[in-house]
């Protein structure tokens, strides 16, 4: 889907987030407490961009059908393009993110069991957070670890997917009432 170039503050429930597009489409997420000043010129509202999040955050839609243009180098892209194959609904760890991406972008000389650590300094740097959905990425253990946004955040996205956080039982989202069953 067509972005035009810009930006915009979209109200949302995980608060107020700043997108960025460019011709080539959607470039950044921020939150808050990490949004660069931006030319007020160049403030444009993102249709597409904030009807798709409404969209999500209203538990209707599953995944995003916009253009990305993400900039990293090739291990963080690889493991963003991993980010996209996690379905809605579900996670995974740091460690399986981290076996599915090819051993060859990893620096030789580290060790295999220091390779999570690597994608978790990658899903750090992820520039379009929830769309690119590194919230659906957890600890080894179950438990919930560091995330851009904040933990909160990260919390509140899983629940909007019906997913359980450790402590705390998931409210189904209105599109997958079945996951309460699970």
């Amino acid at each position: 889907m067509t972005i035009s170039a810009g930006w915009t503050i979209h109200e949302s429930p995980i608060g107020p987030l700043t997108l960025v597009a460019g011709p080539r489409g959607l470039t950044n997420i921020y939150f808050p407490e990490r949004a660069p000043r931006l030319p007020e010129g160049e403030r444009r509202p993102l249709r597409e961009v904030v009807e798709q999040l409404d969209g999500y955050f209203a538990g209707e839609r599953r995944a995003f059908e916009l253009d990305l243009d993400l900039r990293g180098n090739p291990l963080q892209a690889a493991v963003w393009r991993q980010l996209l194959e996690i379905p809605y609904g579900a996670t995974t760890t740091y460690g399986k993110v981290a076996a599915a991406i090819d051993a060859s972008l990893y620096n030789p000389a580290l060790e295999p069991y220091n390779r999570a650590r690597v994608v978790g300094t990658a899903i750090g740097r992820n520039p379009v957070p929830v769309v690119v959905a590194c919230h659906r990425v957890i600890g080894a253990d179950g438990s919930l670890t560091g995330y851009y946004g904040g933990l909160e955040r990260k919390q509140t996205l899983l629940e909007v997917e019906g997913i359980a956080v450790p402590g705390r039982a998931a409210e189904p989202s209105p599109a997958s009432p079945q996951i309460a069953l699970l």
